[in-house]
């Protein structure tokens, strides 16, 4: 998609737990329905938790099953780039967050933030050229864990990825499932510096959670140096039975 001028988005974004490719209560697999819904938005860059990188038994017991990656199935022939941070590992496979770029990605990390003998998690760093600007664009995709003290000491390790190795003048986007129903964790983010885009346009942040009849405010876009234009929930047909979190769309303004 091509920069706009002015005030008009440079680049939209999608944020999404894919949930491994199937709906709400794991009944069905549904990979290939979410990647049309994800094709329909026209998303220049896509933020995905809980995508799979492989799993031997899902790929046995279905017959539709991608050969590769899910997150390379999903960035197909229209997110050229893509990148994929493995968090957690098990028997069958492994899962963890990716970023599908329509521009280029120039260099990512994953950082490991599971908190020792529980529930593994991680957050993807990427850096990515917009052709026509001299400035790059930190991403940072996130999935937190369920315990409220293990979410602190991940936001904690995030603020210092940030503050240290994120140049204080640099576009900065951070998304992705913070698993903050409570809103205690938000604070910690809003005092370094960062706006979230929702409770910019609207004054609160975005229920997502169940995707079906969303209460819950469980994913977020956090922005840096950066705008968000005309941020949306996108809780209706299709998206309500592709997962069981509603993802996310905004425009970001440069």
């Amino acid at each position: 998609m091509d920069a706009f001028a002015g005030r008009m988005p440079a680049f939209n974004i999608l944020t999404l737990n894919a949930h491994m490719g199937f709906n709400l209560l794991n009944r069905r697999f549904v990979l290939h329905a979410l990647r049309d819904a994800i094709r329909d938005v026209s998303a220049d860059m896509v933020f995905l938790q809980e995508v799979l990188g492989a799993h031997a038994r899902h790929a046995k017991r279905h017959l539709n099953w991608p050969e590769g990656p899910q997150y390379e199935f999903l960035a197909d022939a229209i997110w050229t780039q893509f990148a994929y941070g493995q968090n957690a590992v098990y028997p069958d496979g492994h899962h963890g967050n990716a970023l599908l770029s329509k521009f280029p990605i120039v260099h990512h990390e994953n950082r490991d933030v599971t908190v020792h003998g529980h529930e593994e998690r991680g957050m993807l760093h990427c850096v990515i050229d917009i052709p026509g600007r001299a400035t790059q664009v930190h991403t940072i995709c996130v999935h937190l864990g369920l315990r409220e003290g293990h979410r602190k000491q991940q936001l904690e390790l995030l603020c210092a990825i940030i503050a240290n190795e994120i140049p204080a003048d640099a576009p900065l986007i951070v998304a992705g499932d913070f698993n903050d129903w409570r809103r205690r964790g938000h604070p910690l983010l809003t005092r370094r510096g960062l706006h979230e885009a929702f409770e910019e346009a609207h004054g609160h942040v975005a229920a997502t959670f169940p995707a079906r009849w969303p209460v819950m405010p469980l994913d977020r876009i956090y922005l840096r140096n950066v705008s968000a234009h005309k941020p949306k929930v996108l809780s209706s047909r299709p998206w309500s039975h592709l997962s069981d979190h509603a993802p996310l769309l905004a425009g970001i303004k440069l």
